[in-house]
């Protein structure tokens, strides 16, 4: 007898529906499973008879019977264990040890052995494909039904174990308990132990141009000797974002469900994501052989920080360029090609030179000329001219680390940065355009969303020829002085918003 019911996987971050075929005839006892699959799609047939066992039905180990699975469509590649319950019950389908409907239904899960239902990857992105596929009821781990719950429209049930399920399907006695749908989740949005602000002592420019970056999206550099505060700024850079709105949320919890990185947990705050200075190329950009999203995807929606960032692979460094100028990554192998989203802030600290004290007035630089050329060559102009506020981070004066006077609170800076995406998301709106912050215009849409009067268009051709910037780094300064406008609730850019937006630009070390 042959019975089929629909399973789903991730590769990437695609998703493919999958038709599960059981088949079970009279012969020599043989277990197959064909369709690309891979090594722990193999092994599920140990793990599928040890849990068919230890849930009360007959073992397929021990029948004389032939049973081939077919994972279809045969040609694409079947990866990882989510398919464990789904073959399981299409072989108690075909073996009429159970009976229900299959129609509209999908399953997900890995099975333990004692018939104990495991979390998968990728269960949000799955449920969304599997919505728009026509699926009407998905079943799936209890630790994935948080996350599977997100998306509107579609019955989610949660399942701990084989047998529970089996008897959910197969049987219309009342008396056995009835799994019941998963409440649709409600997103709290929870505030978190960042590092405020206010802890930072000193460092008012920085914290402006932290600020700023904030509020228009802007990639920012910091370069200053070692111990003057950069990495806390960096990671206090989270506390003045806003959350994340409900579909950004979707978004980012699928990435990091992709990844096995939620843990049952739903990301609701931008990301923040830190690789070493050592990381490979591959775990930065993504890639393998079937292409995965790396660090620069998983910082979508969010932060990616990179410390050292001179001290980074320069394979890596390059590899920037066309995520932060088209907010997406395109990762080719032989097997195949993916786009991945990469909308992030880069934040970039560095030292002035590989010992940190170059122009230093107490402490002596013991880099020769060489080893600051070949540091400084690390960062080509095009990754240069992508980041747009560059900062001098300098040494914080002794009485200002002991003062008891505390700056401006992250809650204050936050609450200003909201304001100014909400001129920003409203403007674009207006014009029916998918931008959330002036760092995301083109070329095109500067003349339409941040016009200069003659006299700022002079000003900033001077600025350009004198400090010889580039078409792109050019755009950027208007950009940049259009969220300074909006920052203090102007309409227009005015010379101020300007000129801040030019001294942004880095000097000549970098």
């Amino acid at each position: 007898m042959v019975a089929k019911v629909y399973s789903a996987q991730v590769v990437g971050l695609q998703t493919d529906i999958v038709d599960v075929e059981v088949d079970i005839s009279r012969g020599l006892h043989s277990f197959t499973i064909v369709g690309l699959p891979d090594k722990a799609v193999e092994e599920a047939k140990d793990r599928i008879s040890a849990a068919i066992k230890n849930s009360g039905f007959p073992s397929p180990q021990k029948s004389n019977r032939k049973v081939i699975v077919s994972l279809a469509p045969a040609d694409l590649k079947k990866e990882g264990p989510v398919f464990d319950l789904a073959i399981a019950l299409a072989y108690l389908l075909a073996a009429e040890e159970i009976k229900f409907s299959v129609a509209s239904r999908l399953f997900l899960g890995e099975l333990a052995l004692d018939g104990m239902i495991r979390s998968i990857k990728g269960a949000l992105l799955i449920v969304r494909q599997a919505k728009a596929a026509g699926f009407e009821e998905i079943y799936l781990p209890k630790a994935n039904a948080k996350e599977a719950a997100l998306i509107k429209g579609v019955r989610i049930f949660g399942c701990r174990h084989l047998q529970e399920l089996t008897e959910h399907l197969s049987s219309p006695q009342p008396t056995i308990k009835k799994l019941s749908p998963e409440p649709e989740t409600v997103i709290h949005y929870e505030e978190r132990a960042w590092n405020d602000l206010n802890e930072i002592k000193g460092q008012e420019t920085a914290k402006r141009g932290l600020e700023i970056a904030a509020a228009g999206g802007h990639n920012i550099a910091m370069s200053g000797p070692p111990g003057t505060g950069k990495t806390m700024l960096a990671k206090a850079f989270s506390s003045i974002l806003p959350p994340l709105g409900f579909e950004e949320v979707l978004e980012t919890t699928g990435i990091h469900s992709a990844a096995g990185l939620t843990h049952e947990d739903l990301v609701i705050h931008p990301p923040f994501r830190s690789p070493h200075h050592t990381a490979s190329y591959v775990s930065v950009v993504g890639g393998g052989n079937w292409p995965r999203p790396g660090e620069i995807t998983l910082a979508h929606r969010g932060v990616l920080f990179l410390d050292e960032f001179p001290e980074f692979d320069k394979r890596v460094i390059e590899s920037l360029r066309q995520p932060l100028e088209d907010r997406s990554i395109n990762i080719s192998r032989a097997r195949g090609s993916m786009t991945f989203p990469a909308n992030f802030i880069l934040i970039a600290t560095m030292n002035p030179c590989p010992c940190g004290n170059r122009g230093s007035r107490t402490k002596e630089c013991v880099c020769s000329q060489a080893a600051i050329l070949r540091y400084c060559r690390k960062l080509s102009g095009p990754i240069i001219d992508r980041i747009d506020l560059w900062l001098e981070v300098g040494p914080v004066e002794h009485v200002k680390l002991s003062s008891d006077i505390e700056g401006e609170s992250s809650t204050a800076v936050r609450q200003r940065v909201i304001e100014t995406r909400k001129i920003q998301l409203e403007r674009f709106c207006q014009a029916k355009l998918n931008l959330t912050t002036n760092s995301e215009m083109s070329a095109k849409h500067l003349k339409r969303f941040a016009p200069l009067t003659d006299k700022c268009t002079r000003l900033l051709n001077e600025s350009a020829k004198r400090l010889d910037l580039s078409a792109r780094a050019y755009h950027r300064v208007i950009k940049l002085a259009r969220t300074i406008a909006d920052l203090e609730g102007g309409a227009d850019i005015a010379e101020p918003h300007l000129l801040e937006a030019l001294q942004y630009r880095p000097k000549a070390t970098f």
